[in-house]
């Protein structure tokens, strides 16, 4: 398939459906890959595929907030409201949300209005906010990052969002969860131990045991596998002398490097599920163990489902996630 009967072809996908509802959980600045994935989530709204009513974060850190806001002012949607928690979980600075304090003279290189130290709604408050606007399981929520806020989204009862406890709101209001998080695979040989599901192990065992819905997680072994091509981070973002995609994922690991798409593939199958870019596992449950390793146990009455990808379908997903993420702002 050429790439302009490719282009059509994801218009015509556009056209033929209701854009989905979403909520992108993050731990932005630990890794360039969520980057990567906000900027797909704004090329598939540029495509009236989705609609990102809210983003959530679970790094812990002043400058993250300001920088998910330039990259969204930068494509056109600096009103998208933001939520962050204190959990002390990976409070390090990132390598790459510095960029926001770069000027051309006093002008911000990409502007924001969230600064640093300005206040943020508290994530669980916003996700209660964010949930009860919508109609029933009408929301998809991609988390991946760690399951901080969705845990604690759980543990909250009535307020003056809604009546409804936090378990009883996701449960009407929620259709599933695509989620970056576990392995269901072994690494070179070896049970991994996912770095989502680490740094977090309680929260991550109150959402795969507690959670009420559908949850279908991308394993670590899933991302490792498509890797995003340096060749488009040298040449795809070129419309623009300054690009914050292209300047975040060289100041983390500078190309030639290929990075993992782990963040990628949830937005890719929270977006487009029936569009077979994956396969699912059976029905089943997960299960986080003290430790953090995640076990899949087969069950025909489990929500629970990870996703696989073969070497054939491998060329497509990466088509795809290369031709969204470095796809222009609207004008």
């Amino acid at each position: 398939m050429s790439r302009l009967i490719f282009i059509v072809a994801l218009c015509i996908q556009a056209a033929n459906a209701d854009p989905v509802k979403v909520i992108f959980d993050t731990d932005m600045g630990n890794d360039v890959d969520d980057a990567l994935a906000l900027a797909m989530l704004h090329s598939f709204e540029n495509r009236a595929e989705s609609e990102l009513l809210a983003i959530t974060i679970t790094k812990d850190h002043v400058e993250v907030p300001p920088y998910i806001d330039a990259i969204n002012t930068f494509y056109g949607r600096g009103e998208i409201p933001l939520g962050t928690t204190s959990s002390g979980v990976t409070p390090q600075q990132s390598r790459f949300t510095g960029i926001i304090h770069e000027k051309i003279g006093d002008n911000p290189v990409f502007p924001h209005d969230l600064l640093v130290g300005d206040p943020v709604q508290e994530a669980a408050s916003l996700l209660r906010q964010t949930l009860s606007s919508q109609a029933d399981q009408s929301v998809v929520i991609i988390q991946v990052g760690f399951s901080t806020n969705l845990a604690r989204l759980l543990a909250t009862g009535p307020d003056e969002h809604s009546e409804l406890s936090g378990r009883d709101l996701v449960t009407r209001k929620v259709k599933f969860i695509s989620i970056m998080a576990g392995a269901f695979a072994e690494i070179s040989g070896e049970t991994h131990l996912e770095y989502n599901v680490v740094q977090d192990i309680a929260s991550a065992q109150i959402l795969a045991r507690e959670w009420p819905t559908k949850i279908i997680w991308s394993g670590f072994e899933i991302g490792l596998a498509i890797r995003y091509p340096a060749a488009s981070i040298e040449n795809d973002f070129l419309y623009k002398e300054r690009h914050p995609i292209r300047e975040s994922y060289q100041l983390y690991i500078p190309t030639p490097h290929e990075r993992p798409t782990w963040d990628l593939t949830s937005v890719v199958y929270g977006i487009r599920p029936d569009h077979e870019y994956f396969e699912l596992s059976p029905p089943g449950i997960v299960s986080v163990l003290d430790d953090g390793e995640t076990v899949f146990n087969p069950d025909q009455n489990g929500q629970h489902y990870f996703l696989k990808a073969d070497d054939d379908r491998i060329p497509r997903i990466k088509e795809l996630m290369t031709l969204l993420v470095s796809a222009p702002p609207q004008p």
